[in-house]
């Protein structure tokens, strides 16, 4: 694991872990996790083994990313951010493997503080969960979801903006159009 960081009192105990990843205090990055290249893992944050985090995800303080969790490329976890992984949990029944739902979070997608994602749900490209946000369905790219259960509230360019009426950004002038999983580049 050259080029990869680890503060003195972090903990990373996978050997998949990309050139550039910072691993800081508290975290710990169990065995069999994938973590990408120029990944930010900050502190009290946990990654389980089986979970996958692309490259350049940032992993914001005290956020847990289960067994069952794919981040793609570019993805942004804020702080106490939490992934479920099993509907039913007991604990006397220990599932794992293919008895875990899977949870995907596409490129570039932003899930708010304190987001709790439920398991078996894909957040698509650009996303963005408001902060509080419980996630408990799909989320279309590039769509703007808040409240507990998380409801569509609007749409949002690649930048992060919020999009007007006709799908434009203010800032920085991109244009989408609808598509069968949400907004795409027009």
């Amino acid at each position: 694991m050259s080029g990869v960081f680890v503060h003195p009192r972090g903990l990373c105990e996978s050997t998949e872990v990309g050139d550039g990843t910072r691993v800081w205090a508290f975290a710990h990055v169990l065995p069999g996790a994938q973590v990408g290249r120029d990944c930010n893992i900050c502190d009290g944050a946990f990654v389980e083994g089986g979970a996958v985090l692309g490259d350049n995800v940032t992993v914001k303080n005290g956020t847990l990313v289960f067994d069952g969790v794919v981040c793609e490329d570019d993805v942004f976890l804020g702080p106490n951010v939490l992934f479920t992984n099993d509907l039913r949990p007991r604990a006397a029944i220990k599932r794992g493997g293919a008895e875990l739902l899977a949870t995907v979070v596409r490129r570039g997608a932003t899930l708010g503080a304190g987001t709790v994602v439920v398991c078996g749900v894909e957040v698509g490209e650009h996303a963005f969960a408001g902060a509080g946000s419980v996630v408990t369905r799909d989320v279309p790219a590039h769509a703007f979801v808040a409240g507990n259960p998380a409801r569509h509230k609007g749409w949002v360019c690649a930048c992060g903006q919020r999009l007007d009426a006709v799908l434009e950004c203010p800032d920085c002038g991109n244009r989408y159009a609808e598509g069968d999983k949400g907004l795409v580049p027009a």
